[in-house]
């Protein structure tokens, strides 16, 4: 016989309201904490897809967290550097240089408040290309955006901060303004010409960090820049020198390529700019067509599908095997705190030697592949230095930026900066005998040849 909610004297009816009860509190409590910040529990987190998980304060902090780690883990940073940060102008540049000053502002108070300064600061300056000469752009416009440029950093201050702003013909050691427009215009291939403008901005920060003092160069790439890379570098067939790209440090340089923000998404770059009023100059970024182009827009697309598949790009390519000079070159240890000691053994990367090369392309610097070795090694044949530069860069090159008809190689040539040169005819010769040592399993000997 059923029991009379009324009347019933064994509660059970009541046992079941108070359960709903109990219940229904348990699920105002968990939509309650759904809308609190993730790690601090008590601050709403901010809107958009980056920052839902996070607060404010939650957020930047994370995001500086990822720096700070990627700094000490890979000794990018060291009292007794000079470091320079290449600025663009866009928020991954904008926040490198922003994190770097903040970093050095607290070095230089706690160097303030101990009472040996046994650790010194850092040097940190900043370096932004000018590209007027070759920019479709008008005049005052860069202008203004230069200025725009030097009120950023100097309101990063103290420490004072020089600003470097290198006009990019500069790579030419007299006035270079007509032959690097003839350079790029002798290039036909769309995308060759964006990635020889882009290896010629490396050359300039290269030369200005060289001429005036500096250790390292910071670069504000992030994953999502990086995600692109890795697409871009399978399409174009440099699958070889991917790892080397990639990686946190690259010293193939005379002054060696850091990464800060390599495990940071734009998205959250941008975010960061936003949440903390940090000025960016974007108009001197132009949109980039040919492949470059068309995989932005894919990797975007991916993106947009799945906010993790930038993350799952870089991570699966970060499995390929570094190369030896992924790694910043041993120092004094004296003067590295014992904390980054620790931490540079846990993350140290481990590079399988027996895929080192020494022989580079003199236009990307990208390391030579075991068929780009055994071209270089018949330099011997070449009646010309402009065959023997075409001969040393890299299969790519050669695709995309080296003239197609032979007959415009020598002019092509004549067009090329200093430096590109002697990087060619240092890995035509001074190596030779390296290569062919490296190589010697593929020659054939003279009884085999006869035969």
């Amino acid at each position: 016989m059923a029991c009379n909610p009324s009347n019933c004297q064994s509660n059970c009816y009541g046992n079941e309201e108070k359960a709903e009860v109990v219940v229904g509190e348990e699920y105002v409590s968990a939509n309650q904490n759904q809308n609190l910040c993730i790690k601090c529990k008590t601050k709403e987190p901010i809107g958009g897809d980056e920052g839902r998980m996070f607060c404010i304060e939650c957020f930047r902090s994370n995001l500086y967290g990822k720096f700070r780690l990627a700094v000490t883990s890979h000794a990018m940073i060291t009292p007794t550097d000079n470091v320079l940060v290449a600025f663009s102008g866009g928020p991954s540049s904008r926040v490198a240089l922003q994190f770097v000053h903040e970093l050095q502002h607290k070095s230089l108070k706690n160097f303030d408040a101990s009472r040996d300064r046994s650790l010194p600061v850092f040097g940190v300056g900043v370096a932004f290309i000018d590209e007027t000469t070759i920019s479709p752009l008008p005049s005052h416009d860069i202008d203004r955006a230069i200025q725009d440029i030097r009120l950023i950093v100097s309101n990063l201050a103290p420490p004072i901060k020089q600003l470097h702003v290198v006009p990019i013909e500069n790579i030419y050691s007299g006035d270079g303004t007509n032959r690097l427009k003839n350079l790029l215009d002798a290039v036909s291939d769309t995308t060759g010409k964006e990635d020889l403008l882009l290896h010629l901005r490396m050359l300039s920060l290269q030369k200005v960090a060289s001429e005036s003092g500096y250790n390292k160069i910071v670069l504000g790439l992030c994953t999502s820049r990086i995600a692109c890379h890795v697409i871009l570098a399978t399409v174009k067939g440099q699958g070889y020198s991917l790892p080397a790209d990639i990686q946190y440090v690259d010293s193939r340089w005379e002054i060696p390529i850091v990464l800060p923000l390599r495990d940071c998404l734009v998205q959250e770059l941008n975010m960061l700019c936003h949440l903390d009023g940090l000025k960016t100059v974007e108009l001197l970024k132009g949109p980039c067509s040919g492949i470059n182009g068309l995989v932005s827009s894919f990797v975007r697309i991916l993106q947009e599908e799945n906010p993790s598949r930038e993350c799952t790009i870089v991570r699966t390519a970060g499995k390929l095997t570094p190369f030896h000079f992924n790694r910043i070159l041993e120092s004094d240890d004296s003067v590295i705190p014992l904390a980054t000691r620790r931490r540079q053994k846990r993350y140290n990367l481990k590079p399988n030697e027996s895929i080192s090369s020494e022989s580079f392309c003199p236009i990307c610097n990208s390391p030579l592949n075991k068929s780009d070795m055994l071209r270089l090694s018949n330099l011997g044949s070449c009646q010309t230095s402009s065959d023997s530069f075409g001969a040393a860069c890299c299969s790519s090159c050669r695709f995309q930026i080296l003239p197609k008809d032979p007959s415009s190689m020598d002019h092509f040539y004549s067009l090329l900066p200093q430096p590109l040169v002697a990087r060619a005819k240092h890995s035509s010769y001074d190596n030779l005998s390296l290569l062919r040592e490296q190589i010697q399993d593929c020659l054939l000997s003279d009884s085999e040849d006869d035969s």
